[in-house]
């Protein structure tokens, strides 16, 4: 490492044009290629997955996706008043004829009563079908469809289109919510640093790595199926942890600065140490990302890889760009003040007085009332995560301003809720017995509980299956409609079923519960690879049991809390008016996405705090003297990395999508606990309750382990010979274990503190 900065910072103008041409260079040839974002479900051995198939195989009229076209009078005449029905007719005729719509139903056509409300006569829909499914179909003639409809909106007439297919081009952007957050990442640096151009170079480092991220996840797009909101979140992870990896490189700079150094040797110490720390970090983000794998599910894949390259240009932005940068900034780095100081008064090595010292000996006297307290409190805050409900909020859910949201209201309105995601029932027809058995199922579903109305089914052209649509008497996202499914899968098509015809049930809302229920199934495999991989690579890092598990733990503890969070606002609707949403479930794919995210962000704090207790553990071998001093030097660039963090987070809460608002809050929250609670007082109390456990490893282990180490030779021998601060030197003289105590200056020494077996030597 280095001799990697070293290069670097002596290089800094090649270092600067490369990284420079490579943005510009794939900022072209993305720009070229456009983007093929695609939201892609493929559930094999699912019933919604079977329907799909046999749909495609034997009647591929019906195979693609559908959309809803809702007619509403707003002058209080009947919808079938010649003055409504003509535009309406008119408009429905010329959708028939755009690309790649296979049929139009009409609420004007023989047999189409039943598609205008019973009531007043003043709603109607007309469904539409595609010859392919949403993801197949090119943007601009889903836009094309979209401003058809909307053409014939009038004084008189109001036209919606609504559906999942529709929602699709109705996402927008998030750019306002990541200028909102780096906005106030920059304010939170000028108060770490005191320095404006200080601050530019946490931000410059960020913002080029996502850059160059963010192109190669666009041309990625053309190799593998990436959904569309992956470029959000990649920018949300990318923004959140290349700001911070900056910051903890640039802060041990100063740190080298005002203690002497030259701004060479003080940008090859920081990257040689806080940027090994870095590396770490950033590796057990991409484990945990990449553990996504182990679930198997194809739509994840994409999401994986996007947040892993942007997480990996952030590594290699802060151990080659950063201190090139550095090398540009020279003594700048330090604000005016502080190079005076310097110039007047000479070196001054970091100070652990202050709050963060006093902090860390008033934890250090206390441990075990700090470790309840505040674990107590991480673990009221979980309790709303034993309620998770996962599922998939629907339409109602959007605001206003979109058609598919006015859309769905009207439908709710004027047939009820369940019209918003109606039931596929398909059977695959090979004999009169079979056709006969589907009408029997179709007879029982109409009589089940739930159930609003089944059509009558329709057959395939060469009579080889049928289909009939049934809509529940609730919305798509109420738990009531997933009871429904399961109870017509489990019961009502099995009993009418004697003759073991193929029948499957499916539709979005029930590819949506297959897909809850897939993930569900596969979480525990998913989790248990993420933590025994990160647990693993810690092992190897810090040499000991007790401090993998310990953090494993904690991060399990983090994420618990914050789903915690997510499901009251969420899922039980508090806090809805401030968060501009309303109660449903818990989309399926985002516990896994929160988890890995979560995961990997609270191990780096980890590996920040931890690797510099190490440091001083390796140094002196005294554990009460390690977890203070590592905890107060740490503890001031860890909460300005917690606040950058939970404020790029919390900007996304500001956009409208549910989704992203949700993964905002989600991961703000989840960053406020494990950076102001975990790591600033459960994780020390503990370190300091456990003592000399905390760094103890099998001998036979320590062995086999590879040799991977955070700090470097020559930064152990200059942390031995640091002077300690005087209030220290009392702790630190205290046995821990029972041995004499010789105290030398500047350093406790035990005799009983020799190393062990088991323990690294140095």
């Amino acid at each position: 490492m280095a001799s990697l900065a070293r290069w670097c910072f002596r290089h800094r103008r090649l270092v600067l044009l490369l990284w420079i041409v490579a943005l510009i260079g794939l900022g072209g040839i993305s720009q070229a290629a456009g983007n093929d974002y695609k939201d892609a479900f493929s559930l094999p051995g699912t019933d919604s997955q079977k329907a799909i198939d046999l749909l495609q195989r034997d009647f591929p009229a019906a195979s693609g996706d559908s959309a809803t076209i809702v007619l509403h009078s707003r002058t209080g005449a009947p919808l079938t008043d010649p003055a409504l029905r003509g535009p309406a007719t008119e408009m429905l005729d010329k959708l028939a004829t755009l690309p790649h719509v296979s049929a139009v139903h009409s609420p004007f056509e023989r047999g189409g009563e039943t598609q205008i409300s019973k009531s007043d006569g003043l709603t109607a829909f007309a469904s539409v079908d595609f010859d392919q499914q949403g993801i197949d179909l090119p943007k601009d003639d889903i836009q094309t469809f979209v401003d058809t409809a909307r053409s014939s909106d009038s004084s008189s007439l109001q036209v919606e289109a609504t559906g999942q297919l529709v929602a699709v081009i109705e996402q927008q952007e998030q750019s306002y919510s990541e200028l909102i957050g780096i906005v106030a990442a920059a304010v939170i640096l000028f108060l770490a640093f005191g320095s404006l151009l200080a601050v530019t170079l946490p931000l410059i480092t960020a913002i080029i790595a996502l850059g160059v991220g963010s192109m190669l996840i666009i041309l990625f797009s053309h190799v593998i199926t990436i959904a569309e909101f992956s470029p959000i979140l990649a920018t949300l992870i990318g923004l959140g942890v290349g700001i911070d990896y900056a910051l903890f490189i640039v802060n041990r700079h100063r740190i080298g600065l005002r203690a002497g150094k030259s701004p060479e040797e003080a940008a090859v110490t920081a990257v040689n140490t806080s940027g090994r720390a870095v590396l770490f970090a950033g590796i057990t983000v991409c484990i945990a990302l990449l553990g996504m794998f182990a679930l198997g599910v194809s739509f994840l894949y994409g999401v994986a890889i996007s947040a892993a390259v942007v997480v990996a240009m952030t590594m290699f932005a802060a151990v080659t760009l950063l201190p090139a940068l550095l090398g540009f900034y020279g003594m700048r780095v330090l604000n005016r003040r502080d190079r005076r100081r310097l110039a007047e008064d000479g070196p001054e090595h970091a100070s652990t007085s202050g709050f963060w010292w006093n902090w860390a000996k008033r934890i250090e006297r206390r441990p075990q009332l700090f470790a309840v307290v505040s674990g107590v409190v991480i673990l009221v805050i979980a309790v709303p995560f034993f309620s998770l409900r996962l599922g998939s909020s629907d339409l109602g859910n959007g605001d206003t301003s979109k058609t598919t949201k006015r859309g769905y209201d009207l439908l709710a309105d004027g047939f009820g809720p369940g019209f918003n995601g109606p039931f596929s029932l398909v059977a695959e027809i090979r004999s009169p017995q079979d056709k006969a058995t589907f009408d029997a199922v179709v007879r029982a579903a109409r009589t089940t509980p739930g159930v609003a109305s089944v059509s009558e089914p329709r057959e395939s052209p060469k009579g080889q299956a049928e289909i009939a649509t049934l809509y529940p008497t609730t919305s798509p996202q109420a738990e009531d409609t997933s009871k429904l499914l399961h109870r017509l899968r489990d019961d009502v098509v099995p009993q009418a079923n004697q003759t073991n015809t193929g029948i499957y049930i499916g539709g979005i809302t029930a590819i949506f519960e297959d897909f809850s229920s897939t993930l569900s199934d596969k979480l525990p495999l998913f989790i248990g690879v993420v933590v025994v991989l990160a647990f693993l690579l810690l092992v190897a890092v810090f040499r000991s049991l007790l401090i993998p598990l310990t953090a494993s733990v904690m991060n399990l503890l983090a994420v618990g809390a914050s789903f915690g969070i997510v499901v009251a606002v969420f899922q039980w609707g508090w806090g809805s008016s401030v968060f501009s949403v309303t109660g449903g479930p818990v989309e399926a794919f985002i516990p896994v996405i929160l988890f890995a995210i979560l995961f990997g962000l609270s191990m780096d704090y980890e590996v920040f705090l931890v690797s510099r207790m190490h440091e001083e553990w390796t140094a002196r071998r005294d554990n009460q003297l390690a977890v203070s001093l590592g905890q107060a030097e740490t503890g001031r660039v860890i909460s300005a990395a917690g606040g950058i963090m939970t404020l790029v987070f919390a900007s996304f809460i500001l956009g409208d999508d549910r989704v992203i608002k949700l993964m905002g809050l989600g991961l703000a929250s989840a960053i406020v606990i494990d950076a102001f609670i975990i790591r600033t007082v459960l994780v020390p109390s503990l370190m300091h309750v456990f003592g000399r456990a905390n760094w103890w490893v099998p001998s036979w282990l320590d062995r086999i382990l590879p040799r991977i180490s955070v700090e470097a030779a020559e930064d152990i021998e200059e942390i031995r010979h640091t002077p300690l601060p005087a209030d220290a030197l009392p702790a630190a003289a205290i046995p821990i274990g029972g041995g004499h105590v010789h105290e030398v200056p500047g350093q406790a020494h035990h005799e009983s503190d020799a190393p062990r077996a088991g323990e690294p030597t140095h």
